[in-house]
């Protein structure tokens, strides 16, 4: 078990790897002796802290953050580079019990995802106990992979008190085995990420690079453009809202009269007309405040000036409609 943290007490609040993934990746073979690569997939309950870990180790926002649970729909990948280690981090949608067709795939997504890595590190907030959804992750993990090792990983350092966080340490050394490591990790205060990195590495097998240095993810350009639409739309949104928002590009190409801009035309699907009213909001005061925020994390992410454009569509029960999630890639 890694030694407890000294942390401030005013801290801030806050895939599939398989083979074939690896294949694609390519393998750099221009590594020195001893170095280790390989797939660490955060497997946990929605809402974890699985997207703000991984945007920390990566050092650069690859996965969107949302308050609401569920918000990652798809397995992102982060590369991580060192001198004696390539990491891929493979962050994944919260396993839970399903309600709808597109929570059973989500779940698939998962289970598929973490067959095949190398480390599994399973995540615990330190403000909530474990509990018996914790426990059926662990058992979908150890059925599939028995011989994986397994980090154990209490995140959200900045949202409890030592005690609290004492005692979700020894829940999870309860839970995982004497023999598991764990450590404790605040992603937003930057608490630890070194140490859990450091323990990662320990167990990864000895390995090539397999995406070359200075590659931090192999999402590609229009998948991440929607993903920050769908974050900024998410904002401030409650009970089941959330989960009927989803976004596609519609259309992305350099403006014709200023090629040193891009032109974006993406559209945002609800399920229902009175969910339409709430995204726009009095005037479509509401939607332009996505657009606006929405457009300020592209031009970041691009480098170049965009014009977004965002439509708002009804894609009526589209979570339990088959032909509408494979419409919309699931």
């Amino acid at each position: 078990m890694s030694e407890f943290p000294d942390f401030p007490d005013d801290l801030p609040a806050e895939a599939s790897a398989n083979d074939a993934d690896r294949a694609d990746a390519g393998g750099f073979t221009d590594t020195p002796e001893g170095f280790k690569s390989g797939f660490v997939s955060f497997v946990g309950r929605p809402n974890t802290g699985k997207s703000t870990l991984t945007n920390a180790l990566v050092g650069e926002k690859i996965a969107i953050m949302a308050d609401q649970p569920e918000t990652t729909r798809h397995p992102i990948r982060g590369v991580i580079n060192r001198d004696d280690a390539q990491v891929i981090v493979v962050d994944t949608p919260g396993i839970h019990r399903p309600r709808t067709l597109l929570g059973e795939r989500l779940n698939d997504v998962v289970k598929d995802t973490f067959a095949d890595v190398d480390v599994i590190g399973f995540t615990v907030p330190a403000d909530e106990k474990i509990g018996p959804g914790d426990r059926y992750i662990l058992e979908q993990i150890r059925a599939t992979k028995p011989n994986t090792p397994i980090v154990g990983i209490v995140t959200k350092l900045d949202k409890a008190g030592k005690d609290t966080v004492g005692e979700r340490l020894l829940e999870l050394h309860e839970l995982l085995g004497p023999d598991a490591d764990l450590v404790p990790v605040s992603a937003t205060a930057g608490v630890q990420t070194d140490t859990l990195l450091d323990v990662i590495v320990d167990n990864l097998p000895e390995g090539p690079r397999f995406y070359p240095e200075g590659h931090t993810t192999d999402e590609d350009v229009e998948t991440r453009i929607a993903e920050l639409i769908r974050e900024e739309a998410l904002q401030g949104l409650r009970d089941e809202l959330p989960h009927s928002v989803a976004v596609q590009i519609d259309e992305m190409h350099p403006d014709p009269d200023n090629p040193s801009r891009t032109m974006i035309y993406a559209v945002l699907f609800l399920e229902r007309p009175g969910q339409k009213r709430i995204i726009e909001g009095p005037d479509g005061r509401r939607l332009s405040g996505i657009v606006h925020r929405a457009r300020k994390q592209i031009i970041e992410l691009t480098g170049q000036n965009v014009y977004l454009d965002v439509r708002v569509k009804v894609l009526k029960n589209w979570q339990q409609d088959p032909k509408a999630l494979g419409r919309l890639g699931f």
